[in-house]
């Protein structure tokens, strides 16, 4: 990297896209963790983990392509997580980490990629991540009765940052919910300070249910969630960006962080505007120190993983659960806008979206898994959803 091309709109560009991160898909790793009865020492192995492998993968694949690849973690990933704890544990967990791991550096290796999301129809990814999110959106709302000034000062936080400030709305809503909660006495600051994080080993355990239920899933909502726009966001920024590099980049990190909780490691797509545009730097060939910028934010929270785990802990569990269903209420959005777009097939994508939203479990598998299941027989058999509706 030249020097020369550092800004320090870059830097702050990078430095925002992480906090947005941190305040609101890291939000969801919080209510998985308390849905799996994990430890505070395996959290913040988790948030270790997906630090570093976001840090590091973004760090790497911005120096080398000269690009502003901006990396994270699954957000619809985890939001599966959360409807599999407590019946998997975290060793099939890992397992499955690590087998959709292994298949994304296949796609992206063989150059596969793109050929396989053309083949998933549309509405029905859309219909599986609407249902996976779709109890996340709900509760943001269902908790409000346990801390109403805390819940409702976001709601209204969340209404005036879509009005004025979009792009950090969510950044808003959380340090609303945060001032408000310490107004009301409701957190436990004084335990706060500096705490490094310590990674925490898991050894892998390969099962078929957990395999079905989380690492197919995984893969399907990584690709069609999250490398799909993020490539479009890329290139619509007029960066020719290649996709085997991104995809097999980023799921050798996945790999390598998979055994200390780390979920899939991804091409970001909604922070990645944040680096992509002319708020980063005025020459699009400078913009890649955003995307290195992003990296080494990434880096820094990973190692002081502990004391994000401590943040979050010191406000109530009304207010982390209503901070990740107003921060996924957007994707929510945009998934039942483009199921509904689908007129050719949208019966089969709406079957999709109430067996995942239903949290279904038949024979040790999950509803993501029965909602896909379902949704492509409807697909196949329903007279109206012939196959040239696929993409």
């Amino acid at each position: 990297m030249r020097f020369k091309d550092w800004s320090l709109t870059a830097w702050v560009a990078g430095f925002l896209a992480v906090l947005i991160s941190y305040a609101g898909p890291l939000v969801i790793f919080i209510q998985a963790a308390q849905a799996g009865r994990v430890s505070p020492a395996e959290l913040t192995s988790w948030i270790w983990a997906i630090s570093m492998g976001a840090g590091i993968s973004g760090l790497l694949l911005s120096w080398w392509l000269r690009l502003p690849i901006v990396t994270a973690w699954s957000a619809p990933g985890t939001a599966l997580l959360l409807t599999l704890f407590p019946h998997v544990s975290m060793p099939e967990v890992v397992g499955a980490y690590l087998v959709a791991a292994a298949l994304v550096v296949l796609l992206g290796a063989t150059g596969y990629f793109e050929k396989v999301v053309n083949q998933i129809p549309k509405g029905i990814a859309a219909g599986m991540m609407a249902g996976i999110l779709f109890q996340f959106g709900v509760q943001a709302f269902r908790v409000s009765g346990e801390a109403p000034a805390v819940v409702l000062s976001m709601l209204g936080a969340y209404l005036l940052g879509r009005r004025f400030w979009p792009r950090y709305a969510i950044v808003l809503v959380a340090c609303t919910g945060f001032a408000v909660a310490w107004a009301l006495g409701s957190t436990q600051l004084q335990s706060l300070g500096l705490s490094l994080a310590t990674p925490v080993l898991t050894v892998p355990r390969f099962e078929a249910g957990a395999i079905l239920s989380l690492a197919v899933p995984l893969v399907l909502v990584s690709l069609t969630g999250q490398y799909l726009p993020g490539m479009a966001v890329l290139r619509l920024a007029g960066y020719p960006v290649p996709a085997r590099a991104v995809v097999t980049g980023t799921g050798i990190a996945s790999l390598l962080v998979a055994c200390f909780g780390g979920i899939s490691i991804v091409l970001a797509s909604i922070t990645a505007a944040l680096c992509t545009g002319k708020d980063a730097h005025p020459d699009p060939d400078k913009r890649y120190v955003a995307g290195m910028a992003n990296g080494v934010f990434y880096l820094i929270g990973g190692t002081f993983a502990g004391t994000i785990v401590q943040v979050f802990a010191a406000f109530p569990a009304s207010l982390v659960a209503a901070l990740a269903g107003l921060a996924l209420i957007g994707a929510v959005v945009s998934n039942i806008r483009a199921l509904a777009e689908e007129g050719e097939y949208v019966e089969p994508s709406v079957i999709t979206f109430l067996a995942t939203a239903s949290g279904m479990s038949l024979f040790g598998l999950g509803a993501a898994f029965w909602g896909v299941t379902l949704g492509m027989l409807a697909y196949w058999l329903i007279p109206q959803a012939g196959r040239s509706g696929a993409r």
